[in-house]
């Protein structure tokens, strides 16, 4: 186990050296803090306590801090992990401003409505353990964004063989882990699996509606439908519902209504770009279509041609000399012909034939 220990920390070092700065900020600012909880309590000052966030204490710097606070090393491990990994499957495609952007509506929205829940919790109950004695912090909330971004980017890839697992599935899984380790007798487990949950709701509904990119905002595939994170089974009664809640919050105006956009480029191509397909095959099918189309117009140049002056001139000339002579006699025997077809009532002839009588006078 000893021999492994260097060359994981080599890959380690390796990977981190070639992220952003935004990722060896926020992997940097989570292991200080860590190395920070040994002699202070971070959970306290810098995590989501549902009952110091709301009225009248308003603790609601929190909201940012929480993700960046652990007090365990398997924890610092999951939240270490989780940025790398975004950093090297996400930032690549969105660019380290919108992987920053991500972590902050992810994080600030699963440490809200994870209080939330908390506070409705103690208004059922009247438990002030709900509100003071539950401390959200670490990783769970944007390991369920992570998770949600790479069901939408790479949800085909293969995660296990046997069974086989693809990626799309790993949210739902996450959450069956969390609520399985919480009916064993956990309950620790139960703040980090709301976070997760909300972390995946968060992300879902940010990457559906609001994410902005070059083909316009949001993300309306059917592949990336709400229905997609349940079973097969499932699907068709939880899109029925989902469809209904999205449409009564439109009318409500609290949700905008979703349509296709055809965007028209340049004047010598038309590109139509829909949410949900893949950049990179409509520009190899535009460019299929453009070479075509130069074709076509390339032969249609070629056949519509208009032809050279000189060259009509030069071919003239060519038949000209080229033409055989005809002896004398043929020339004077179509002429004659010729002055008999032109004058039917022959009159020509009556004056051939006067003439030659006065030369026999």
């Amino acid at each position: 186990m000893n021999r492994y220990l260097p060359v994981a920390r080599q890959h380690f070092l390796s990977a981190l050296s070639s992220m952003s700065v935004v990722v060896k900020f926020i992997c940097a600012t989570v292991l200080l803090l860590y190395l920070l909880s040994w002699a202070v309590d971070t959970s306290y000052a810098l995590g989501v306590t549902p009952g110091y966030l709301f009225p009248p204490n308003f603790w609601v710097w929190t909201l940012v801090t929480h993700a960046l606070v652990e007090e365990h090393v398997w924890g610092v491990v999951v939240s270490v992990g989780t940025v790398m990994a975004a950093g090297r499957l996400l930032e690549p495609l969105w660019g380290a401003m919108e992987l920053l952007i991500f972590f902050a509506v992810v994080n600030v929205s699963a440490g809200l409505l994870t209080g939330l829940s908390y506070l409705f919790t103690y208004a059922a109950t009247f438990n002030l353990d709900y509100l003071f004695a539950v401390r959200v912090y670490g990783a769970p909330g944007f390991l369920g964004g992570v998770l949600v971004a790479l069901k939408q980017t790479s949800g085909d890839t293969t995660v296990l063989r046997v069974p086989q697992v693809r990626l799309k599935a790993a949210p739902a899984l996450a959450l069956l882990f969390m609520a399985v380790l919480w009916l064993a007798g956990l309950p620790e487990i139960a703040a980090p699996m709301a976070a997760c949950f909300y972390g995946v709701l968060a992300g879902w509904v940010y990457l559906r509606f609001y994410q902005r990119h070059s083909r316009g905002r949001g993300d309306m595939s059917d592949h990336f439908a709400f229905a997609s994170f349940f079973p097969e089974v499932l699907q068709p009664a939880v899109g029925l519902a989902a469809g209904l809640i999205h449409a009564a919050l439109v009318k409500m105006k609290l949700c905008r209504k979703m349509v296709k956009r055809y965007d028209v480029g340049a004047p010598s191509s038309i590109t139509i770009s829909l949410p949900g397909t893949d950049p990179q095959d409509a520009e190899r099918r535009r460019q299929l279509a453009l070479k075509a189309l130069n074709e076509r117009l390339r032969r249609v140049e070629d056949q519509s041609a208009w032809p050279s002056m000189e060259d009509e001139e030069d071919d003239d000339d060519e038949v000209r000399t080229d033409a055989p002579l005809l002896p004398t006699q043929e020339v004077e025997a179509l002429a004659a012909g010729t002055s008999a077809s032109q004058n039917p009532t022959g009159q020509e002839s009556s004056i051939i034939s006067f003439e030659d009588a006065s030369s026999h006078s």
